[in-house]
């Protein structure tokens, strides 16, 4: 049982594959398969979005995908944007640095003082959260102390999504199943990171919905902690 903080209630929600790749090959954007999504799981997405206070990928997705992270398709306001980025040295033409939604890039305590000054030049808020690399649950804490964020949308890649569910910080998955095998062993798959040794180490998950969104398939889990 993880320590209770006080934090966002944290849904991740993701596209994957019947073989639960993220992208076709690791290093390929995940835009790639997203096109193939039926027009009303895009609508689905956007509006989830709008329904969230904030918005987290980790900045390998951005580096990747140079996503903007803004609400399209439906009407609804932009949530703040958070990128945990742990040496500040995300490309500063990312497109999450523009003006288009407030943007939060969290830093470790060892990040260049000078990459953290560039950011802050672009306007963004840098937030400090953990020594050498960044502190989930700080980092969770001060979202939800500093910028009210009460419910926190992850769109995260398998690393992100790993370091969240080990702090036992994600509350609800929401996957839209794409009817495609894309195979390959080091192909991004959902959840990274994970060498367990025993199913003790597995996370468990209740499913509480499935529907057809369009073409697509879409599943709803709780987390069991």
């Amino acid at each position: 049982m993880k320590n209770k903080i006080t934090r966002p209630h944290v849904l991740i929600m993701s596209e994957m594959t019947v073989d639960g790749k993220l992208t076709l090959w690791k290093g390929a954007s995940s835009k790639i398969l997203m096109q193939f999504m039926d027009p009303e799981t895009e609508v689905l997405l956007h509006k989830t979005r709008a329904e969230y206070d904030a918005i987290m990928v980790g900045s390998n997705t951005i580096r990747i995908d140079n996503s903007n992270l803004t609400v399209r398709l439906v009407e609804g306001k932009n949530p703040i944007r958070v990128i945990p980025n742990r040496n500040a040295d995300i490309p500063l033409d990312s497109n999450v640095l523009g003006p288009a939604a407030k943007t939060v890039i969290a830093v470790s305590e060892a990040a260049p003082p000078e990459r953290v000054e560039a950011l802050r030049k672009k306007g963004v808020d840098v937030l400090v959260a953990g020594k050498s690399d960044i502190d989930y649950p700080l980092l969770m804490t001060l979202l939800y102390e500093h910028y009210q964020i009460k419910k926190l949308m992850v769109e995260g890649g398998p690393t992100l999504n790993y370091f969240m569910l080990k702090n036992g910080l994600v509350d609800e998955i929401r996957l839209i199943h794409l009817p495609f095998i894309v195979g390959g062993a080091d192909t991004p798959s959902l959840v990274g990171g994970m060498h367990i040794n025993s199913v003790d180490e597995m996370f468990h998950l209740s499913l509480k919905n499935h529907y057809m969104c369009g073409k697509n398939l879409i599943t709803e889990y709780d987390i069991l902690y």
